[in-house]
Formats: C-alpha cells, structure tokens, sequence
C-alpha cells in the first residue's frame, strides 16, 4: 500500500509504502527488521522473528531515549512479554504492539504530530516462519 503525505517532508523519515515483504521510507525500499525514528536515517534492527526477541533488542531502542515506541509484529498483532521491555518501561517510555500496517501509519501520525517516537518494525526474510 502507497503512502501518500499531504506535504511530504524529506528532512523526516516518513513510510511511504509498505506490503508484506517490506516497507519504503521515503520512498528507499527495506526488506529486513528496521528502527525507523524522524530525524535520523533508518537502521538495521537484528530481529528476524517475533518469537527471538530479547530485552537487548530493547536496549537499542532505548539508547535513544524515545518518548513512544511503536512495535510493527508482522501481519497480525502481538504483545511482548513485560520482561523485555523492563528498561524502557522504568522510564516511562510507552511501547504499543499493533500489526506491521497499523504501526506505519501510526508512526506516520505521531511523527507528524512532533513526537519523539521510535518505530521497531519486524520484517521477516523471504522463507523465514
């Protein structure tokens, strides 16, 4: 699905389209596990399944101090156990679970809005359960 902005604004990481293989910010195509923030460049997140996350994939999300984290689970929502995101949770940090395509365009409404919000998509490889 095509992402469309009324103003698009490329100083900001923005989803512009995502299907079940992947997803675009900004129009750059990603087919792996990513964390996607407004004002800095994606980058890889080393998750390949729901199933293998630690709170140490959390860590790496806290170090950059967001104030929401939108977990994307791949095609159906999941929740995490609490344990995993411990750290960001003692820092009042919220972290919503919801469907890789509700947390895109949730990402997309939040930055807009001027959050400091962090997206953690999980993007499994081609083959991978």
């Amino acid at each position: 699905m095509k992402l469309h902005s009324s103003s698009p604004n490329q100083h900001y990481q923005t989803v512009t389209a995502y299907d079940d293989k992947g997803v675009e910010i900004n129009a750059q195509r990603h087919e792996h596990s990513l964390i996607v923030m407004p004002e800095v460049p994606p980058r890889p997140w080393p998750v390949t399944r729901f199933e293998d996350l630690t709170a140490e994939h959390f860590a790496l999300i806290e170090q950059d101090q967001p104030d929401v984290v939108i977990l994307g689970t791949g095609e159906r929502q999941r929740f995490v156990h609490p344990k995993l995101t411990a750290a960001l949770a003692a820092r009042r940090v919220g972290v919503e679970s919801m469907d890789s395509q509700a947390a895109c365009r949730t990402y997309n409404i939040l930055m807009q809005e001027g959050r400091k919000v962090t997206l953690a998509l999980i993007i499994s490889p081609a083959g991978a359960a």
